[in-house]
């Protein structure tokens, strides 16, 4: 079995020169990275679900209340924003948002999608036809803050 002996200085050059091929490797394999304009940065998507507590009283009674996750949301003035909304509890949801013409439905395992333009500040409800009290496992509502 044979040795082979090196000096210093021509590891350290080894070492270096392993070191220059690999970062010249990393860097002519750079690959170009999609940044986000600003017209696609002015546009403000939100996601919301349909949710369901249940629980039971002392007595056994069966209790149960519908609600928007999350319960309240802010959205920039006068910008368009898409508000998604899926169905997860609850057979369907008909809803409105108070101080604006906007109707719709959210059906158990369906996505409403609805676009809106908040000209004014304020805060808006989104309410739950179905579950407008606690009658109708209610009261259903999420707050849409403009600001």
């Amino acid at each position: 079995m044979k040795l082979i002996f090196v000096r210093k200085k021509w590891a350290y050059f080894g070492i270096v020169l392993f070191a220059l091929i690999v970062a010249g490797g990393l860097f002519l394999n750079l690959e170009t990275i999609q940044t986000v304009s600003q017209a696609e940065k002015s546009k403000y998507n939100i996601h919301m679900v349909t949710g369901e507590f249940k629980s039971k009283t002392e007595d056994g009674k069966k209790i149960e209340s519908y609600r928007w996750d999350p319960g309240s949301i802010t959205v920039p003035q006068g910008e368009e924003v898409t508000i998604n909304i899926y169905g997860v509890n609850g057979h369907e949801h008909p809803f409105y948002i108070e101080g604006t013409d906007i109707k719709g439905v959210v059906k158990k395992g369906e996505e409403t999608i609805i676009t809106v333009k908040f000209e004014e500040e304020g805060v808006y409800r989104l309410i739950c036809e179905a579950h407008q009290d606690p009658q109708s496992n209610g009261p259903m509502i999420a707050y849409i803050v403009v600001d």
